[in-house]
């Protein structure tokens, strides 16, 4: 098989998603290719996660207008790269002659607009514009690919549905865990994700609310995640919320196998890291029926209506009953294990074959 670029600059431009999909699409790669494919990651490697303008600025328009447009082009001209994967969808202005997969994650920004800044939503929507022209399109999820061709109006053969892997499989060597370094609630219930309010953190704040004027008691929320500038205008938390930022794998590790529960009430999802990162892990879902939950979810997390009452009363079940626990668990490692990154590399080296076959 000829050489196929990876455009890895989601490694460098956020500590998302995106970023855990690359790293885990290319540790199964390396698994699972056989010896006559060569992968040759390309990107601008210069880290640009702060906030810190106009610092931030500068680097995006560098990457965006200068470097994928012009230093982009060279490196994969000079490598001979044959297939280029587009991993956070298009980028990189691809030469005449080479192929492209481009890799979709989710349409939230023309669901969703309000819950982006103008420059991303000025970016997004470029690169949203390039996806006609690629040869073959990943979607992470079923629910991805019907967005896709409704919002794009793309016929359903340019689409494959390649579900993404999980970083805690079941089947592998149990991942190292560590305690953080705060004293934890003996018992409490985890959110994980991005600060943002498509995440749906003001429901919850809403369900603690409820709880205090019902007498109801729940475990403390303890908030992994970091938070977006510009977001903070949403009040004080409630006095049992716990914000301890992001963490690293091993710490989260241990507080998912050690939670009452993941609860996740997400408004709009591609695919959903954290549901399936906690059914692996043995840690009991909520969430609500919405996007791709319920192709992730399956039968394994406790769906409820977003609303604060049908939220209390879920996680009031799971915080109780010991029974509705060891069910959700049970249904849950079943559930996470048909998510790993060996088996949606071998789906992605297929839809690289299929892009060669009819170039």
């Amino acid at each position: 098989m000829p050489i196929i670029g990876i455009d890895t600059n989601g490694l460098y431009t956020t500590q998302a998603g995106v970023a855990r999909y690359i790293r885990g699409l290319l540790t199964g790669l390396k698994r699972v290719a056989p010896p006559d494919v060569e992968l040759k990651a390309v990107a601008w490697e210069v880290e640009n996660f702060l906030y810190r303008q106009p610092e931030r600025a500068l680097k995006t328009v560098y990457r965006e207008l200068i470097w994928a447009r012009f230093n982009a082009p060279l490196q994969l001209r000079k490598h001979n790269v044959a297939v280029l994967h587009s991993t956070a969808g298009p980028l990189i202005t691809r030469p005449r002659g080479v192929r492209e997969v481009v890799t979709l994650h989710d349409l939230a920004i023309l669901r969703h607009p309000e819950r982006f800044r103008s420059w991303q939503g000025a970016s997004a929507r470029r690169r949203l514009r390039k996806v006609r022209r690629a040869d073959q399109v990943i979607c992470i999820s079923r629910f991805t690919a019907e967005e896709a061709m409704a919002l794009l109006n793309l016929p359903a053969s340019k689409f494959t549905v390649v579900h993404n892997g999980c970083e805690f499989h079941p089947s592998e060597p149990a991942p190292p865990e560590a305690k953080p370094g705060v004293t934890l609630p003996n018992e409490y219930f985890l959110f994980v994700g991005s600060l943002e309010p498509g995440k749906n953190l003001a429901l919850l704040k809403a369900v603690y609310a409820l709880a205090e004027t019902k007498n109801q008691l729940l475990p403390p929320l303890l908030i992994v995640g970091a938070r977006w500038e510009g977001v903070g205008h949403e009040g004080s938390p409630p006095k049992d919320w716990h914000y301890l930022g992001r963490l690293p794998d091993e710490v989260l590790v241990y507080l998912y196998r050690h939670a009452t529960g993941l609860v996740f009430p997400s408004k709009y999802e591609g695919f959903g890291f954290p549901v399936v990162e906690a059914m692996a892990l043995g840690c009991p879902v909520v969430c609500s029926p919405v996007a791709s939950l319920p192709e992730v979810g399956g039968t394994a997390a406790l769906f409820t209506d977003m609303m604060p009452e049908a939220y209390l009363n879920a996680m009031g079940q799971v915080s109780r009953e010991a029974a509705l626990r060891n069910e959700l668990i049970e249904r849950g490692l079943a559930q996470a294990a048909k998510f790993s990154w060996n088996k949606c590399a071998r789906e992605v080296l297929e839809v690289y074959r299929a892009t060669l076959r009819f170039s």
